[in-house]
């Protein structure tokens, strides 16, 4: 009988260890989500662009869909921009880990870090790939600063685009 006491204590240990892992918490995303709407500056040009951040598969994860347009530059053409990003939890169930994908063909594996009112998402060094860091400052309750930027080094990274965003709903 105690075997089976100390046997079922063990496997409930390990059954709510392995379930407990898979449940994720998005308090430091909560001000993210939601529908929002923004002008923003850089390459190509002058653009203006909404994003969305929502919660999917009973909160497990968290999906951004952005669209942006940048008029016509001179001799460049109008580029319409569409992407998808997933942010996921690892194996401990917080939310690290970000995987993007885009119009263009495009594919980022970016891991997270967070600080005060501040989520900073960085690609993974891979090669001769550059590094790859988007940033999401919190301004205040209705907007936010969204800068992405790149680098060849990892190490001193350039603005590519930047731009604030209020949010609609």
């Amino acid at each position: 009988m105690r075997k089976k006491i100390i046997l079922s204590a063990i496997l409930f240990g390990l059954f709510g260890t392995c379930f407990g892992q898979q449940i994720s918490t998005w308090n430091q995303w909560s001000w993210l989500i939601g529908d929002w709407k923004g002008e923003g500056s850089g390459q190509p040009g002058q653009g203006g662009g909404t994003f969305s951040f929502k919660a999917d598969l009973d909160q497990k994860i968290l999906v951004r869909e952005s669209h942006s347009e940048y008029p016509a530059l001179g001799i460049k053409p109008a580029v319409i921009h569409d992407d998808l990003m997933v942010v996921y939890p690892d194996y401990s169930g917080s939310p690290v880990k970000a995987i993007y994908f885009d119009n263009e063909g495009h594919t980022i594996n970016y891991s997270v870090t967070y600080s005060d009112k501040t989520i900073v998402l960085t690609s993974d060094k891979i090669g001769n790939i550059p590094v790859f860091r988007l940033t999401y400052i919190q301004l205040n309750d209705e907007s936010v600063d969204t800068k992405f930027e790149i680098s060849q080094d990892g190490v001193k990274f350039n603005s590519y685009i930047e731009g604030k965003s209020k949010k609609i709903r």
